[in-house]
C-alpha cells in the first residue's frame, strides 16, 4: 500500500518553523548562568551546561549512616499570576520552597536542585528571570541549583504560558531522623508563621477573586496595603535553615515537623503524629492573614473549607519536647520567624472539637475555638 504524500509548501521544514527555537534556549542559559553562580555549594562539581549535574558525595563520609531525602513538587497555578502580572523573578522561590521544606521536615539538610521549565515559546529574557527565583531560593535554602531542563512546547501551551517543577535531594543522619517515631504525649506544637498563602489553594483563591467576584489583579486593597496581585505573589517563606538550626540546636529537643500545604493545618499535621496522640488546636492563639479573611467573606466560602485548602497563617509545625519551648521560640525570633505556641499532644482519647483530621501516621487533630 502506497502512502500519499502531501506536500505543504515551497519552503523546507525547520525546527524554528514548528515553533522551537534552539538558539533562543542557548540565549536563555548564557542569561541565567550568573543567577545559577550565586546558588553553589562546595560540593558541587564542573559548570551549568552539562549534561548532568554533578555533586561530591565524599562529603556524606562523615555521616555513620546517612540517608539520602527526595522530594518533588511545582507551585501549581500560582504561576497564572506570575504570568498575568509579568513578574517572573519570585515564582522560582516559591518552587524551592515546596521542595525544600518537604526535605527538611525529617530532618534533612537539603543538599541540592534541579529544575523543569516547560514554556510556549521561549523568551530568553523570561527563563533566565524563573532562573533567578530558582537561584535565590536555592541560596535562601542553603542548597545548590545543579541545573535543569528548558523545554519549549508550541501547540501544548501558549508562548506566554509556562509551568516549573523542581526535585531536591538532602541527607540526614539515620539516628537524627525527625517523625511521629519521636513524638511523644506532652510534646508542643509551635507554629511558625506564613507568608501568605504560599503556593496551595490558588485554583479556589483564582475562582474567588478573580472569576466571580471579577476583581483585576492592580486594585489596591486596604487591607493589605498593597495590590491584590502583588498579595497573590508573595514568595513562600522559606524555612529549610530555620528548622535544621532547631534540630541541631543542643537546647532544643526537636521531634517532629509539619509542612502545611495542600490540605491545610490539620490534615498536615496529623500526618506527623503517632496513632495514640492527639493534639488540639486553639484558633484563639493566631489571626491568619487578610487575605484568607477576603476569600471567605467574597465567596463566602465556610471555615471548613478554607481551613481543607489553605495554611490559613501557619507555614510550618514544630513538635518540641515540653523543656524546649522557650529555647525554640527564641531562635525562630532571632532569625525573624514568628512564632508561637499552637498545642499539645494529649493521649487520644476520642476525637473532640469542630475539625478533626487524621493522618497517615494515625494521629489527629482538633481544631477549636475562633481566630483572634
Amino acid at each position: 500500500m502506497t502512502v500519499p504524500v502531501v506536500r505543504g509548501g515551497s519552503d523546507p521544514a525547520t525546527y524554528a518553523a514548528a515553533g522551537v527555537d534552539v538558539e533562543a534556549g542557548e540565549r536563555a542559559v548564557a542569561l541565567m548562568k550568573a543567577s545559577v553562580a550565586r546558588a553553589q555549594r562546595p560540593e558541587v562539581v564542573g559548570d551549568l551546561g552539562g549534561f548532568a549535574g554533578l555533586f561530591d558525595a565524599s562529603a556524606l563520609t562523615a555521616y555513620r549512616r546517612p540517608l539520602l531525602a527526595t522530594s518533588t513538587d511545582g507551585v501549581g497555578t500560582k504561576v497564572v499570576i506570575a504570568q498575568r502580572l509579568g513578574i517572573h523573578d519570585t515564582i522560582g522561590i516559591d518552587l524551592v520552597a515546596m521542595v525544600v521544606d518537604d526535605l527538611v521536615v525529617c530532618g534533612a539538610e537539603p543538599l541540592f536542585m534541579t529544575d523543569y521549565i516547560a514554556v510556549g515559546k521561549v523568551v530568553p529574557e523570561r527563563v533566565a528571570a524563573i532562573v533567578s527565583g530558582i537561584a535565590e531560593g536555592a541560596r535562601l535554602a542553603g542548597c545548590a541549583l545543579l541545573g535543569g531542563e528548558t523545554a519549549e512546547h508550541p501547540g501544548l501551551l501558549r508562548p506566554e504560558e509556562y509551568d516549573v517543577a523542581g526535585a531536591g535531594t538532602g541527607v540526614v543522619e539515620a539516628d537524627a531522623l525527625l517523625g511521629p517515631a519521636r513524638v511523644r504525649v506532652g510534646d508542643v506544637a509551635i507554629a511558625m508563621r506564613a507568608s501568605g498563602l504560599h503556593s496551595n489553594g490558588y485554583s479556589l483563591a483564582r475562582h474567588v477573586l478573580l472569576t466571580n467576584a471579577g476583581r483585576r489583579l492592580d486594585l489596591y486593597v486596604e487591607a493589605f496595603g498593597r495590590t491584590l496581585g502583588v498579595e497573590l505573589l508573595t514568595p513562600t517563606r522559606i524555612y529549610s535553615l530555620v528548622v535544621l538550626a532547631l534540630a541541631r540546636a543542643d537546647d532544643v529537643d526537636l521531634h517532629a515537623v509539619s509542612h502545611v500545604t495542600g490540605g491545610g493545618l490539620a490534615a498536615n499535621l496529623a500526618r506527623v503524629l503517632p496513632p495514640d496522640v492527639h493534639v488540639v488546636v486553639d484558633r484563639s492563639g493566631w489571626t491568619p492573614h487578610p487575605v484568607f479573611t477576603l476569600i471567605g467573606e467574597v465567596g463566602r466560602v465556610e471555615l471548613a473549607e478554607l481551613e481543607r485548602t489553605f495554611n490559613m497563617g501557619v507555614g510550618m509545625v514544630a513538635l518540641v519536647a515540653p523543656g524546649s519551648v522557650d529555647a525554640a521560640l527564641a531562635r525562630l525570633a532571632a532569625r525573624g520567624v514568628p512564632a508561637w505556641v499552637l498545642g499539645a499532644a494529649v493521649p487520644r482519647q476520642g476525637e473532640r472539637g469542630d475539625a478533626v483530621a487524621k493522618g497517615g501516621g494515625g494521629g489527629a487533630v482538633t481544631l477549636v475555638g475562633s481566630h483572634a
